[in-house]
């Protein structure tokens, strides 16, 4: 078998008897062994792989001497540890830090941790670039959302905060952008939430009346807008409950997903903006922060301090610019 192995570029491989009737996504997954697997779903999903010139699906099988074309992999998924190192030593902006607690503005495209497919995540980084004894993620955001990540420097502050945000007794606030005109100043929404785990690893949250635990997310309007000539909202998302995805699948079964939200957004609209907004920066494959991105950014993060017992917020400013209009 014959392949281009620089995944910044196109790269073919024509299928031998070793790889025959083999699934497609299993074949790329074997070859691109350091990219995660849901970005290969990703670009299986959106048609940029082709197998003799041809769209397939993610169940197609190969047959001999089959071409499969694959498009240009960013650097990003290839030198992940790479990059978030050179970005976090010049741009790692610590919120609050004391004895017991470290809470630092995580960027958006970075994972906290490593796994499903991420080797390298910010608590990686920070335990192999300062000296603290005991260093704990408090609570996880996703890869695409920026802001507020608080960690722990003690195991006492750790199981502390953790049982805080057991019981309910943590703020939790997001800004979020979302697509249309949100209408209500203030919103409650409680669509129960069920989770599964697909068999590419990825995990897929969706509302389920029957079996869907219960979640509760509280929106507020802040202003409406503009971003890239496309009327938006721009909400606070504050939550009551802290299941994975739940603003995201919240907002997206209203009817209001948030922009560039790969997951659960509008897909052609996030294409569109994205080739708007990036335009200029084209070339800028190295980049993690892309000016297109997923607006959501968890932009407060409240509890009680576990050493002292005051009540404690961090916050970290919002990344976007929009256009306002009046509400």
């Amino acid at each position: 078998m014959t392949q281009n192995t620089e995944f910044t570029s196109v790269s073919y491989y024509t299928i031998d008897e070793k790889n025959e009737n083999q699934r497609i996504d299993n074949f790329l997954i074997s070859k691109l062994k350091n990219i995660p697997k849901s970005h290969i779903y990703k670009i299986i999903r959106n048609h940029e792989v082709r197998v003799n010139k041809k769209r397939v699906d993610n169940t197609y099988k190969l047959n001999l001497d089959d071409i499969v074309r694959v498009p240009p992999i960013n650097n990003i998924y290839i030198k992940s540890e790479e990059i978030i190192t050179a970005k976090l030593k010049t741009e790692l902006e610590i919120l609050y830090e004391d004895e017991a607690i470290l809470a630092i503005n995580k960027p958006a495209g970075m994972a906290v941790h490593g796994g499903s497919g991420v080797s390298f995540g910010i608590i990686e980084y920070l335990r192999q670039n300062t000296n603290y004894k005991f260093l704990e993620l408090v609570h996880r955001l996703d890869k695409e959302t920026s802001g507020v990540l608080l960690l722990a420097k003690k195991r006492s502050a750790l199981v502390g905060i953790h049982e805080q945000i057991r019981n309910g007794k943590c703020t939790k606030k997001y800004h979020a952008v979302v697509s249309g005109n949100w209408q209500n100043p203030k919103q409650h929404l409680r669509f129960p939430l069920k989770k599964i785990v697909m068999n590419n690893g990825e995990r897929k949250v969706f509302v389920d009346e029957n079996e869907g635990q219960e979640s509760h997310t509280i929106i507020y309007l802040s202003a409406r807008g503009q971003i890239g000539g496309h009327i938006c909202s721009f909400v606070e998302a504050e939550l009551k409950t802290g299941r994975t995805h739940q603003i995201r699948v919240h907002l997206s079964h209203s009817g209001y997903p948030i922009l560039g939200d790969e997951k659960y957004g509008n897909f052609a609209l996030n294409k569109q903006l994205e080739k708007q907004l990036n335009s200029a920066d084209k070339n800028k494959i190295n980049d993690i922060n892309f000016k297109y991105r997923m607006y959501l950014h968890a932009h407060l993060f409240g509890f009680i301090h576990p050493i002292n017992g005051n009540y404690t917020e961090i916050q970290a400013k919002t990344p976007w610019d929009y256009e306002r209009k009046d509400i």
